[in-house]
């Protein structure tokens, strides 16, 4: 490997985690106020919506970072060989999930942005508020589509978490991996729980 496909390798990795990882838990989290009803929603909703420099945020801090995270990603999973040899068996079928669920969230997310996101910038929709999410998940096969959608971002977050760890040399040691394992496992499980939680408010 040479060092601008080291770098680019790096990047691809810390873009995961920061920012898009921070912005996927706080969208779960915000998307959570459903659960309290329509006004503790939309009230959430409208707060992130009217941030200072909000357009400078999506630009610089989501959609950018999210781009290149998502295209280099594609070229990891289209042209990266399985870990065999280097990981254990689970640890390396985890990777290949990785890949699989990067492929399918590219799809997911690019739907889920024109589906709200784009609506409101074209003028279909004032904002994305309790009721637009409610119409869309009103459909039972969009529903399982978010609910997988919801279930492939935290796993695709949790298990990625654990490769930035090894990675940046944060958990070198076998003990170390093993903890970040359970830590990772941790993760993915209370996120799913908030964001699936979330997703059936809007029913």
């Amino acid at each position: 490997m040479d060092n601008r496909e080291f770098l680019m390798r790096r990047l691809h990795s810390l873009l995961g985690i920061i920012p898009i990882g921070l912005f996927l838990t706080q969208h779960l989290i915000v998307n959570h106020f459903a659960t309290q009803g329509v006004e503790a929603f939309n009230t959430a909703s409208h707060f992130m919506a009217s941030l200072p420099f909000v357009i400078f945020l999506e630009i610089f801090v989501i959609y950018l970072p999210l781009m290149y995270h998502a295209f280099y990603g594609l070229y990891i999973a289209f042209t990266s060989k399985n870990n065999v040899g280097h990981y254990s068996y689970m640890r390396n079928t985890l990777f290949v999930a990785q890949r699989y669920t990067g492929i399918f969230l590219v799809i997911f997310i690019a739907w889920h942005v024109f589906e709200t996101r784009f609506q409101v910038a074209i003028g279909n929709a004032a904002e994305a508020d309790f009721n637009m999410m409610a119409n869309i998940l009103d459909n039972p096969a969009m529903l399982v589509f978010y609910i997988l959608g919801v279930l492939a971002a935290t796993f695709h977050l949790a298990n990625g978490l654990w490769s930035f760890l090894v990675t940046w040399g944060i958990t070198q040691s076998e003990k170390a991996q093993k903890y970040s394992t359970y830590f990772t496992l941790l993760v993915f499980v209370v996120l799913s729980i908030i964001g699936i939680r979330a997703l059936f408010a809007f029913v």
